[in-house]
């Protein structure tokens, strides 16, 4: 069973992390989630226990547990789903552009040319000599 645990002390280790689950059975990883540019905790991690009883018993006992101070919060992970874009966007050239929230779709605007996409599918606006549009109005 994949475990979230949440408000975690920022200078627990990853090894302090695996000894406090390893009191309510076998853990196969535990992993805590670094900013990817300083490096430092975001307060969060993942411990992999593959007996789910074990996990159960782990989750239950934690959950609300206090770890040098801090308050954790300990429950089953929700499995990854894939992700949907809704703030899209991107693309574009000099005052062009696409996409948008919900939006997408239509020329993607450079120099010369319209955006498209907008708000929920809506209407690109022009370029830098605004040419025609693409797209009209604010689509639902």
């Amino acid at each position: 069973m994949n475990i979230f645990v949440g408000s975690l002390p920022f200078r627990l280790s990853e090894p302090e992390l695996r000894e406090v689950f390893e009191e309510y059975g076998e853990v196969s990883s535990a992993k805590i989630i670094t900013d990817k540019f300083t490096g430092r905790s975001k307060g969060f991690g993942f411990v992999e226990m593959p007996d789910d009883e074990e996990a159960k018993k782990a989750v239950e006992a934690l959950n609300g547990a206090e770890i040098d101070g801090r308050t954790i919060v300990v429950n089953q992970a929700e499995e990854r789903t894939e992700r949907k874009s809704g703030f899209g966007g991107g693309g574009g050239g000099f005052r062009g552009g696409s996409g948008g929230y919900r939006g997408g779709g239509g020329d993607r605007g450079g120099y010369n040319k319209g955006g498209g996409g907008g708000y929920r599918g809506g209407g690109g606006g022009g370029g830098y000599k605004d040419t025609p549009r693409r797209g009209g109005g604010r689509g639902m």
